[in-house]
């Protein structure tokens, strides 16, 4: 770890005593790990308008709308859209002229009890850059690798405080600004197979030097590409299907797609 690596208490604090960031945390899965921080280092009315899970499917469903799985990007789509939007209803007429406003979601399958479920999640942010500009968007897809849900639920939280901060602080390249996002976080604790980003902010950012810096900041070891050049998720691409078999018809279908 660099000796200039603040630390997750660090970052959240710094957030939280910048009273030109407000927003909403909203979580579903494993706690509420990342408001949790806000709330743990003190000065959170500073950064935070409201935090709330909804565990309960049906609960989730009168919130978001209905999705067919709950740990998935419809799902975390479905959370920013609404979260931000309320956000910016309710207070972009208060605050709105000198405040930028966020949404920070994620929708996390942790460990269960049994331990036989794949421990796997959704993070999302919308962000504005500037105070009353265009939202910004940064989504990743999660493997968490650690043994216990207490150990992954940390993790998260510390993820989550990591992307905050970058977004809103992060003065360097892609790779800089997506290697911090494993500050604080030993090795081997999770990866990320997807980072996908968009709005004013990142208009320069070309989708595959974005993979790329994901490999090389070791936030994951390989990434796969649709061929439209869009991030896809290998687990998702491969959910349910005979680990070769599938892996090789899926490939060959998406191949036969490109070539035509």
């Amino acid at each position: 770890m660099s000796t200039t690596t603040l630390g997750t208490h660090q970052k959240a604090l710094f957030i939280n005593l910048d009273d030109k960031i407000y927003g909403t945390i909203a979580e579903i899965g494993a706690a509420q790990e990342v408001a949790r921080w806000f709330f743990r280092v003190g000065a959170a009315a500073g950064s935070v308008a409201k935090t709330m899970s909804a565990y309960d499917m049906q609960v989730s469903d009168e919130i978001y709308g209905k999705a067919g799985r709950y740990v998935s990007r419809e799902r975390l789509e479905a959370m920013l859209e609404k979260e931000y939007a309320l956000l910016v209803q309710r207070l972009g007429g208060k605050r709105g002229r000198d405040t930028r406003f966020f949404a920070f979601c994620n929708t996390i399958a942790a460990r269960n009890f049994a331990g036989t479920n794949e421990c796997q999640g959704w993070i999302g942010l919308r962000f504005q850059a500037d105070p009353g500009g265009e939202s910004n968007t940064i989504v990743l897809h999660i493997n968490m690798l650690d043994d216990t849900s207490i150990a992954q639920q940390e993790a998260v939280g510390i993820l989550g405080v990591n992307v905050i901060y970058s977004a809103f602080f992060g003065a360097g390249g892609p790779e800089e600004n997506l290697s911090s996002l494993t500050d604080n976080l030993g090795e081997g604790r999770l990866e990320a197979d997807l980072v996908d980003v968009a709005g004013p902010t990142f208009a320069m950012v070309d989708p595959a030097q974005t993979g790329m810096a994901i490999v090389s900041s070791g936030l994951t070891e390989a990434i796969l590409f649709d061929c439209d050049g869009n991030q896809q998720p290998p687990t998702e691409i491969i959910r349910k299907r005979p680990a070769v078999a599938g892996w090789l018809k899926s490939y060959l279908i998406q191949q036969e797609r490109c070539s035509t």
